[in-house]
């Protein structure tokens, strides 16, 4: 296996606030800030939205009034067909405008949803790769879903909060022109109330911050409990790593039963406390009109307004609830914004389908020169503080043959090959193209010189067809076929009912079918260099032979290098490069090494490999035709 790369920690992030604790002043207002921001495209519909919220708070709030229309009407013997007229037109148009205005919200909550969720996916897309390798793949699909979620309610939570405030504001004004003494009584309801939201909103909104977390963290650990599945069944884990993962759900219900007991409380005391207040307006309005200082349908009327109360009140409890959910999910999609992203910008290394990719046809002719890739004096380490993972690295890549990279575990092989391809800045010294600067290509500009082939191989969701052309999406059925036929992979796949349309999933292709898959993908048109970490690692001795083929082919007309595990991969190559504690120990051919450097003689030894410098004969069942046994070099001892 080749070394785990340790996430880097280059860039300051936002730190992470404690569970339950209060955000600054200034993240607060960072955060409403961005909430803010992912508000603002839709203001013109969220402007109609407010409109017709207020059309609709304006039929409320005469409906009392034309309701005492109504009885003072009944009182003097009138005709009551034009205030029951009116109040029937109140309540259907009422009515409509509120459908309309759900209806609108609803679409823009929708769309905020939709634009937070892209803006997560499109800035992963274009992040540095040690920005997303220290989360875990299901925290980042948590981010990228169920925290944009958060906001559906809260993108019309602003809205609902002036709405509801001027339908309070209104209906308190009404009320006063009713009687002021009643009034005041039900002020003292509405005051506490306040108190009572502005205290405990805020426990809502971490409550709902900290369950959030507790969810991102249940889907890192799902996520790498259902990669390995095989191994957690082998292992008999099964209930450990289920009781392990339900813990995070359990933390998470646990945040979220306080959140909503919080909000219960704010709920259940603004009832309490309106229904309260109507009954002493009751008694207190009871006898002021027995002494005749205001009339019944006066008291009727404000009774009526009095229950209205509880409708602007529930809004604005329900949208500031809302609006410190939304806050808390911002905060939390702040710090994806925060991640670094590449040099370049989100387009740099984009092609459309039916154009060149970046360093192929569309490109001018590189300078002709002995090496394509070059580095010079080059330190690199993953954090600040670590040890280099590589030091003072002087290595020339020859535009064309076959370089291999050797040496034990940890030597810094992978390190190598994610500063070739940009994953991964140098601290010091520099690496070279064509003998122009990295720094003076883009990435993209980059890996479209460079083939890629990781040692897991993975295959992306789609057809075999689909895989093939995941690079070049213009690519031609012939192309394909001749690249699956360089991997030994055409006759199989010709035999599939569907051919290149055939399915394919994790459970249906073997690791090595993979690895011959990603192969194909690599050299479907012919990279400047390709770049195999061990394709060989999980496939038979006539795979291995067909790949070896392949490699050979590249290296007559371009450059491959490969990190190899096994030596007979090696064996053949141009240059070998043997690495040890980060440094490049020696280089040279196989013989030049087995004869002039310990530690390369000491993996062949250990592998019992003749010292003629000739190839073993094809493995079977993971032996040389001998019967020696071929180990992975990662598992030898070193030096």
């Amino acid at each position: 296996m080749t070394e785990t790369a340790v996430p880097a920690q280059t860039d300051p992030q936002p730190e992470a606030q404690p569970a339950g604790a209060d955000p600054e002043p200034a993240e607060q207002r960072a955060r409403t800030g961005l909430l803010l921001a992912y508000l603002r495209p839709h203001w013109p519909a969220m402007l109609l939205g407010l409109l017709l919220g207020l059309v609709a708070n304006a039929a409320g709030l005469a409906t009392p009034l034309v309701t005492k229309w109504v009885l003072d009407t009944l009182g003097t013997g009138g005709s009551l067909a034009r205030p029951v007229t009116v109040l029937l037109a109140l309540v259907v148009v009422g009515a409509a405008i509120s459908l309309w205005q759900w209806m609108l919200m609803g679409g823009i909550a929708e769309r905020v949803v939709l634009d937070a969720r892209a803006g997560v996916i499109r800035r992963y897309f274009v992040a540095r790769i040690d920005q997303l390798t220290r989360r875990s793949g299901g925290e980042l699909v948590t981010r990228a879903t169920s925290d944009p979620g958060l906001l559906h309610q809260a993108s019309g939570s602003l809205v609902g909060l002036i709405n509801g405030a001027v339908a309070l504001l209104g209906t308190l004004v009404l009320m006063g022109t009713l009687d002021v003494v009643l009034l005041g009584i039900t002020m003292i309801a509405v005051v506490a109330v306040a108190v009572l939201m502005g205290l405990l909103l805020p426990s809502i909104g971490r409550a709902q911050e900290a369950a959030q977390e507790s969810v991102g963290r249940l889907g890192g650990a799902l996520e790498g409990s259902l990669r390995a599945i095989r191994t957690v069944k082998a292992s008999r884990a099964e209930q450990r790593q289920a009781t392990l993962i339900t813990t995070h759900a359990e933390d998470s219900a646990r945040h979220g039963i306080h959140a909503a007991r919080r909000a219960a409380l704010v709920w259940t005391t603004s009832w309490t406390g309106i229904q309260l207040a109507v009954i002493v307006i009751l008694g207190f309005g009871a006898a002021r009109a027995e002494r005749g200082l205001i009339e019944v349908s006066t008291l009727i009327a404000f009774l009526l307004y009095a229950f209205q109360l509880m409708g602007p009140i529930s809004e604005l409890t329900q949208n500031m609830t809302a609006m410190q959910a939304g806050i808390a999910a911002a905060g939390r999609l702040r710090e994806i914004e925060a991640i670094a992203v590449e040099p370049g910008g989100p387009a740099a290394g984009t092609a459309p389908a039916g154009q060149a990719a970046p360093g192929h046809a569309a490109r001018a002719e590189p300078p002709r020169s002995a090496a394509v890739l070059a580095f010079r004096g080059v330190t690199a380490r993953y954090a600040p503080g670590v040890p280099p993972a590589v030091r003072d690295i002087d290595l020339e890549i020859p535009r064309v043959g076959h370089t291999a990279i050797v040496g034990p575990s940890g030597a810094g092989k992978t390190t190598l090959f994610s500063l070739l391809l940009r994953f991964l800045e140098p601290e010091r010294g520099r690496l070279l193209l064509d003998g122009r600067a990295y720094p003076d290509h883009t990435p993209g500009e980059i890996r479209g010189r460079l083939a890629y082939v990781e040692q897991e191989a993975p295959v992306v969701p789609g057809t075999i067809g689909d895989n093939l052309r995941f690079t070049h999406p213009d690519a031609t059925d012939a192309e394909l076929w001749a690249a699956l036929r360089a991997v030994d992979l055409h006759d199989k796949v010709v035999a599939l009912d569907l051919g290149l349309d055939t399915p394919l999933t994790a459970t249906t292709v073997s690791g090595g079918e993979r690895q011959r898959i990603a192969l194909a993908r690599a050299v479907l048109r012919t990279p400047d260099v390709l770049l195999l970490d061990e394709a060989t690692s999980q496939v038979d001795g006539l795979t291995e032979a067909a790949i070896a083929r392949c490699v050979r082919q590249r290296a007559a007309s371009g450059a491959v290098v490969t990190i190899a595990h096994r030596l007979s991969t090696v064996l053949d190559a141009d240059q070998i490069v043997v690495m040890d504690r980060g440094r490049i120990r020696a280089v040279g051919d196989h013989a030049t090494l087995l004869h002039g450097d310990e530690l390369y003689r000491d993996l062949v030894a250990s592998l019992r490999i003749g010292t003629s410098g000739t190839a073993p004969a094809p493995e079977v069942g993971g032996r040389t035709g001998s019967g020696t046994l071929l180990l992975p070099l990662d598992r030898l001892p070193q030096e």
